[in-house]
């Protein structure tokens, strides 16, 4: 009989909630042992709904005392290094959000220490799970466009049309704007399907006003609310990236996900409307017109399709997938990923698009 994992959860957000507490609940091999919060009756709360017998607000303590094989950091993006950092010098494997660290020295430190610990690591890069990406990989893989040329990501929302402060766009304690905090996404999904990035151009914009203050009465370093980036992959082919959080998009999830690739043999296209609509086109040369290409059961996996956000629920909380998945390989003793050598990697990229906006040129990677 396999030992169960003894999980340590930092953060205590609605993401935390939503997305990785139920998947660990589900998991046959997770024991959800402690949780740690800076707000004591919001971490008592989450306790209480999750069974989890102990509560900490100091997340040393919960790592030296708490008897844990492996720690979650889903708190706030300054915290990410100096928990992780933590957890790893204490032998623990670490699942952090995205970014993985405010810097890419940050980032290697972590992968490096991570390495020499022989931990498992996770960077949960969300999208990577989704039916209709996984498609899209699979296809690559198989050389359904054959030499690829471009490819072309487009991601619109519109949380960063109102203005006051959000943290999200606080330089200090997000560590960048629209480009980290959803480009990550996007970033990670070109390199995964294109391969290495050698060269980025960005344009960063700060369109909306913000508020000059944060909620402490001091001033900050607006980030970017949009972003277009344009890339350059190794294997020469060309990509372009236009993130915002300025679009208005009528869905009820106010969100749509858009992409375009092609090459010698042929061409894909994906579109996520984020309320009904999660659908792969293609058009291979022989074969006619595009038209749209069902994904198949064996990458559903008997997720609903009824809605995007029913798809999303079964693809993490009910599959062997991101959070259920970094339990698995702890039991199982393989490497996860993305790991913390990718997430480190997309931050090196993140800091390049930023440098290349403030010098107005290419960067090499």
């Amino acid at each position: 009989m396999t030992n169960p994992v003894s999980v340590g959860v930092v953060g205590t957000s609605w993401w935390a909630d939503a997305m990785h507490l139920p998947a660990l609940a589900n998991h046959p091999h997770a024991e959800i042992r402690a949780i740690c919060g800076r707000n004591p009756n919001r971490a008592q709360m989450m306790a209480d709904k999750w069974q989890i017998p102990q509560v900490f607000t100091d997340y040393q303590k919960m790592i030296d005392d708490a008897e844990l094989d492996a720690l979650l950091v889903l708190s706030s993006n300054e915290s990410h290094y100096p928990i992780s950092m933590a957890a790893l010098r204490a032998d623990l494997h670490v699942l952090c959000e995205k970014p993985v660290a405010l810097t890419y020295a940050q980032g290697q430190e972590m992968a490096v220490l991570a390495a020499a610990r022989n931990r498992k690591t996770m960077v949960p890069f969300t999208y990577r799970y989704m039916p209709n990406n996984r498609y899209i990989k699979a296809l690559l893989d198989d050389g359904y466009i054959g030499k690829p040329y471009h490819l072309n990501l487009r991601y619109y929302t519109g949380f960063g049309r109102e203005g006051g402060y959000n943290w999200r766009f606080d330089q200090g304690k997000a560590g960048s704007g629209a480009i980290g905090d959803i480009g990550s996404h996007f970033l990670y999904l070109a390199h995964w399907w294109f391969g290495e990035i050698s060269e980025i151009c960005c344009q960063l914009g700060r369109t909306v006003e913000r508020a000059p203050l944060d909620p402490d009465g001091n001033s900050y370093e607006v980030a970017d609310d949009t972003a277009m980036i344009l890339l350059t992959f190794a294997n020469g082919a060309q990509g372009s990236l236009h993130i915002t959080t300025l679009a208005y998009e009528d869905t009820p999830f106010g969100q749509t996900h858009h992409a375009e690739l092609h090459g010698s043999h042929g061409t894909l296209y994906a579109f996520n409307d984020w309320n009904t609509v999660q659908r792969v086109s293609g058009a291979h040369i022989g074969e006619g017109p595009v038209q749209e290409m069902p994904i198949p059961e064996n990458i559903w996996l008997g997720a609903r399709r009824d809605t995007v956000h029913n798809t999303y629920r079964d693809t993490f909380r009910e599959q062997d997938n991101m959070t259920r998945e970094f339990i698995t390989a702890i039991v199982e003793g393989w490497m996860p990923e993305p790991d913390f050598r990718d997430g480190a990697r997309i931050q090196q990229l993140i800091e390049a698009g930023i440098e290349s906006d403030k010098k107005r040129r290419w960067i090499s990677v």
